[in-house]
């Protein structure tokens, strides 16, 4: 990407690869280390290069240091910035200006207590006959705690926690406690994301009963259809609750929904065509849609890259509506 003066016409009309309103340097975006905002990146970076001519590079790094980076001015652009995961340095960049909130990217970022669909509903391709169809909430997993059933204590279902440390795992485990689920399932911690992620694939393919913890978008939900249970709705005063009382838990609810946005820096939000601004307010994604994108990178091996082209091909009437006419001929010409 960022090609430079090169020339194409579409409609009759030709454009400079380097105009982006006559803006003269690379827009920099800051290429954090997970695959979901680098899916982001390389779709935004395509539409900047070829619907508006702009040219465009990426500082690969990690959340503060790219948080850091956009407030100096080193980044301009954050495809990913995590309301419930901002660095103590943020909202007063954000009041001064220094910082730009362009706005909701996706705001449905989920994490939850999941089992399979075929559970509830059976898979007749698959041969699944239904066994728990009326599981619907944490309140009616006590029931089924035998299809679950832990190998090392078959008298007890299996719950598959967070990972092992992470601040998940002791909520997760102060939830069960607070439901009542402890004496009908053990509290199995995996050591890894790789550990956790594999229990659920590896059982899902095996067409049988997992119930745990996952979060999203990432490719596991895009790939398996997996059904959140319900649980007492988030609340401020729930959640502070919860958070104070890990060790005895009387109250638990469900997990916030994580809205995550898109940030650029305060002078090149002066300094960049009024347009290019006007494409980043507008660019507006689901949880869904990232963790199916999410899910064909990992079917197909593909790079964040090979991704963008895919969403840019199949979700024409999505981004086609972040953008003028005549910017998104020239990114379906691209693609073409």
């Amino acid at each position: 990407m960022g090609v430079v003066l090169a020339m194409f016409t579409v409609g009759g009309g030709a454009l400079a690869q380097d105009d982006c309103g006559g803006y003269n340097r690379d827009i920099v975006f800051g290429e954090q280390d997970w695959d979901s905002a680098q899916v982001h990146n390389a779709i935004a970076r395509h539409i900047l290069e070829e619907g508006f001519g702009c040219s465009t590079s990426v500082i690969p790094g990690s959340t503060i240091p790219m948080q850091q980076g956009t407030i100096r001015g080193d980044i301009d652009v954050l495809m990913e910035v995590w309301q419930d995961n901002l660095a103590d340095f943020m909202p007063a960049a954000l009041e001064s200006g220094e910082i730009v909130d362009l706005g909701v990217n996706f705001g449905d970022g989920q994490q939850g207590w999941f089992v399979p669909r075929y559970l509830i509903e059976g898979d007749s391709e698959r041969g699944i006959e239904p066994v728990a169809p009326d599981l619907e909430s944490v309140t009616d997993i006590a029931q089924y705690a035998e299809l679950f059933r832990d190998p090392e204590q078959p008298d007890r279902g299996r719950f598959y926690n967070c990972i092992i440390g992470w601040v998940c795992e002791e909520i997760n485990t102060a939830k069960l406690e607070a439901y009542g689920l402890s004496e009908h399932f053990t509290n199995f911690r995996p050591g890894t994301g790789v550990a956790l992620t594999s229990s659920m694939e590896g059982t899902y393919l095996r067409g049988e009963p997992w119930f745990g913890y996952y979060w999203g978008p990432t490719w596991v939900l895009g790939k398996l259809d997996m059904v959140q249970l319900e649980e007492p709705a988030y609340t401020d005063q729930c959640w502070e609750h919860l958070n104070e009382n890990l060790g005895d838990p009387d109250e638990a609810c469900a997990y916030p929904t994580s809205v995550v946005t898109i940030a650029v820096n305060g002078e090149f939000a002066e300094q960049v065509a009024p347009e290019v601004i006007d494409f980043l307010r507008e660019y507006t994604t689901t949880s869904d849609q990232v963790s199916a994108l999410l899910a064909y990178m990992q079917d197909n091996d593909a790079l964040p890259e090979e991704a963008a082209t895919h969403f840019l091909e199949t979700e024409t009437e999505l981004w086609s509506e972040w953008l003028p006419a005549e910017v998104a001929e020239r990114v379906q010409a691209s693609i073409e």
